[in-house]
């Protein structure tokens, strides 16, 4: 099933999991066997699962919905389910920590379309700034500003943005864990040639709280691909 970053729904989860040492290959050949087609079967939409390039425990993937109504309908069907119920003590034995979770909504505004063709070192990057205020218009303004044009200028395409602040999307869904130490702004881009100029880029998102940059790779079976 095909997917696209502006089709992935109203609510979008930015899930990372830390796992047991070397472990990483075994939960992403079950996920993608066991877990893609029954979760997207409650409703849920998968827009991408990847490999942490820099650290090797972790595995990243995003949830999304059509609204935050349907995600304890969604999750419950999924949970409650036969696939979770077969799988999830092999699914769980892999994994530290499942509940480094980001609860998000999109944020309006343009894409940068199609990043140019991928060479080698192509990587999808995320990046999560803590912010000083719900919506802290400095920063967004600096990213509008300043960031966009740096990813144009290495080829890169902005592939969606999204705030999350625990005090205005709540958890619906308590049985599942999400961050409360929100808000906080994510973005998502591709970089056909790897991440450049690391430097400017967080010189300015200075004004973050703090800055985590992460180095993307999807799997063989995420809809997102380079």
């Amino acid at each position: 099933m095909s997917l696209s970053i502006d089709e992935a729904g109203a609510v979008l989860e930015l899930r990372r999991y830390t796992l047991h040492p070397g472990r990483r290959e075994a939960l992403i050949a079950l996920f993608e066997r066991e877990f893609v087609h029954t979760q997207q079967a409650c409703g849920i939409r998968l827009p991408g699962q990847f490999r942490d390039l820099d650290r090797p425990d972790q595995f990243v993937w995003l949830r999304g919905f059509e609204d935050l109504a349907d995600r304890p309908r969604a999750l419950g069907d999924f949970y409650g389910g036969p696939a979770w119920h077969a799988f999830r003590d092999e699914a769980n034995a892999t994994m530290l920590d499942s509940d480094d979770v980001l609860l998000l909504r999109p944020l309006p505004g343009p894409t940068g379309g199609r990043a140019a063709p991928a060479g080698p070192q192509g990587l999808i990057v995320a990046g999560v700034c803590a912010l000083a205020t719900p919506d802290d218009p400095a920063l967004l303004a600096a990213f509008e500003a300043e960031v966009l044009p740096l990813l144009a200028d290495q080829g890169a395409s902005l592939l969606g943005r999204w705030l999350g602040d625990p005090a205005r999307l709540l958890n619906n869904f308590p049985r599942l864990p999400v961050r409360a130490d929100g808000p906080v702004f994510v973005w998502l881009s591709q970089h056909p040639a790897g991440l450049q100029d690391e430097a400017r880029l967080r010189a300015a998102l200075a004004g973050a709280r703090s800055l985590l940059l992460s180095r993307l790779r999807p799997t063989a079976g995420s809809a997102l691909q380079l």
